[in-house]
């Protein structure tokens, strides 16, 4: 997985508007890419008094581009509100490339993971193993994808999208803002998938992270 072309933007304004109930805005003290000490103060303040109250998270802005597995995604996805995602096309490109096997997401430590002892090839036992697993899917989609370069039949197609793996990795350019981050960041950096803990680790790294998305009060 990867995480690149992090931007964060619209600080001035956020917190400018976070003073417009209360005509404060003498008190304002941020800039575009600074925020001030008054402001701040207000702006936990404002978390500590619940989401509804700190409206100005929603005005703070980040958009990246994430490289990640689909079954990260996945769960992504139920993040919605106040996102916007732009991916690579599967549909389009998918036949586009040889399949090797980092277009996925495969953890070296699994590899030699063995799933069966049982294994029998040309009359010898022997253990079969993820990497051997892994190496039969890619090899299967490789196939797929040949025949539908040679053919045009639309059902290798099919049939290549249909066994795509949950660990294909697609790209998304991704636009968010600090209130989803800080409920992203809360309900998954103790989950069970190490992605979400290095996307948390991201979240932790942005502008005013740890007094604004990460905060507690």
């Amino acid at each position: 997985m990867k995480i690149e072309h992090t931007k964060v933007y619209n600080f001035e304004n956020a917190m400018r508007g976070m003073r417009n109930p209360l005509e404060s805005w003498d008190k304002n003290d941020s800039t575009e890419t600074t925020i001030g000490e008054n402001d701040l103060e207000l702006a936990q303040r404002l978390l500590r008094a619940g989401s509804d109250h700190a409206k100005f998270m929603r005005q703070i802005f980040v958009s990246c581009d994430f490289t990640l597995p689909l079954y990260v995604f996945k769960e992504l996805d139920t993040y919605k509100v106040a996102t916007v995602a732009n991916s690579t096309s599967t549909m389009h490109t998918l036949q586009r490339h040889n399949i090797q096997p980092d277009f996925f997401e495969i953890d070296e430590d699994s590899l030699p993971l063995i799933v069966s002892e049982t294994m029998i090839t040309h009359g010898e036992m022997h253990e079969l193993t993820v990497s051997d697993i892994w190496e039969d899917i890619i090899a299967g989609l490789e196939m797929l994808r040949s025949k539908y370069i040679e053919t045009g039949d639309k059902r290798y197609w099919r049939a290549l999208n249909q066994l795509l793996p949950q660990g294909w990795l697609q790209t998304r350019t991704w636009t968010a803002n600090y209130a989803t981050l800080r409920n992203i960041y809360f309900a998954r950096k103790d989950h069970k998938l190490k992605e979400w803990h290095e996307i948390c680790e991201w979240i932790e790294s942005l502008p005013y992270a740890e007094e604004l998305i990460c905060y507690r009060g």
